[in-house]
């Protein structure tokens, strides 16, 4: 089927999550995805493990499941650019290549001739985007970022966690690095713009992405709350600021999330719980007199919740048309009747494991769709194929650079 992105290539140089996490999104969309590694290292995240995929006699591999999640589709390629001889082969694929994508410190680059100022006198239509924790000026540029401080400094964390009035309250970290995650979806978006306009004008450009703008960005309307009222924003753990029921409840074997956004919604729940005196109490009437006496009806629909199993409430709420759902852990997640229907989960062939499983992309394009057309690779799985069909290099060239230990 035709890819997307197909005609479009991407030097690599960046590792562990933002910057892979967009040249991952590049390759499912059919870009070539030239990654860059040290030789002998590789990428951080290859390191990253236990969990470590496993062969096909259930024995652990080198390849740690982190490096596996943002990784695969893409050619691994093992270039020490602190040589001469490696910054020379790293300009020449870029002078192949339309993108190039780096997250190291800012300026370190610019001594090896790999910055963009650089690499546009040799590609001047080059797109090249840098991920770093806090950009390319101001004050914090030559620190090093990193998702969880940054979701301390960007304030998720200030809105995260329960109640500090509450037991366990206090600031807590998303389980997953959500800024890392975002600031790769958002360089994935410019990217493609900067193409987008390349194509049009012939121009490339210089993209400047920061781990810091992403978190502060991604506030959204706790960010404009803040902005429009000078009140700082609280942690209200599983509850809502705003609206009330909308939280978790303990059932009688597990959680649930009831989520009733309007009074219609609410008198539903409770009447679905046998507790009509609810219904009539006038404190609890609208959802601004609930928000009001959150602390006198929450105890109380927490007490009629705690009476039935999970399954039970939802199976009830739903067919009255009240938003509910159960809290999943990850292995329900991936038994879960709609994630099965979806195709989320994937294998593919790998060459030490056999096979790995992955989650596919959610992008789902009807004429170009994302698909993974490579594993996650070795470290250095295609350096002579890469040095050879693209760069020209003979089998002697590449056996003294490798000898050398440029690669």
């Amino acid at each position: 089927m035709p890819k997307a992105l197909g005609h479009i290539r991407v030097l690599d140089l960046s590792r562990v999550l933002a910057g892979p996490w967009c040249s991952q999104n590049l390759a499912d969309l059919g870009a070539d995805v030239i990654k860059i590694e040290r030789p002998g290292v590789g990428d951080d995240t290859r390191a990253w493990g236990p969990p470590y995929a496993r062969d096909a006699d259930g024995n652990n591999t080198s390849e740690a499941a982190y490096f596996l999640t943002a990784n695969r589709g893409k050619r691994s390629v093992t270039v020490d650019i602190a040589t001469p001889e490696g910054q020379a082969i790293v300009r020449e694929l870029a002078r192949e290549a339309d993108v190039v994508l780096e997250n190291y410190k800012v300026g370190q680059l610019k001594r090896y001739g790999l910055d963009y100022d650089s690499l546009k006198e040799i590609k001047p239509d080059l797109v090249y985007c840098s991920v770093t924790g806090f950009g390319q000026d101001g004050p914090y540029a030559h620190r090093a970022g990193y998702d969880f401080l940054i979701q301390g400094m960007g304030g998720l964390m200030s809105v995260t966690g329960e109640r500090d009035d509450l037991p366990g309250g206090g600031p807590q970290k998303a389980g997953v690095a959500l800024t890392d995650l975002m600031t790769g979806m958002y360089a994935t978006v410019a990217v493609l713009a900067a193409l987008t306009h390349r194509d049009r004008s012939g121009q490339g450009q210089y993209i400047d992405m920061a781990l810091l703008d992403t978190q502060v960005a991604m506030l959204a309307n706790v960010g404009s709350n803040y902005l429009n009222s000078g009140k700082p924003p609280k942690r209200w753990g599983n509850a809502h600021a705003n609206i009330v029921p909308y939280q978790t409840f303990a059932c009688a074997d597990g959680h649930i999330i009831v989520a009733t956004g309007n009074d219609g919604q609410y008198r539903k729940f409770v009447e679905a719980g046998g507790r009509d005196d609810l219904l009539s109490d006038p404190r609890f009437a609208t959802n601004p007199l609930r928000v009001q006496h959150r602390d006198v009806l929450v105890p109380l629909l927490a007490d009629m919740v705690a009476t039935r199993t999970r399954d039970a409430w939802i199976a009830q709420l739903e067919a009255v048309g009240v938003p509910c759902g159960p809290i999943n852990d990850v292995g329900e997640v991936f038994e879960n009747e709609q994630v099965k229907a979806r195709g989320v989960a994937i294998e593919m062939d790998h060459p030490a494991a056999g096979k790995v499983k992955l989650v596919r992309s959610p992008m789902k394009l009807s004429l170009t769709p994302a698909q993974a057309d490579l594993p996650p690779p070795m470290l250095g799985q295609h350096t002579d194929e890469v040095l050879r069909d693209l760069l020209g290099r003979s089998d002697e060239e590449i056996a003294v650079l490798r000898a050398k230990g440029a690669i």
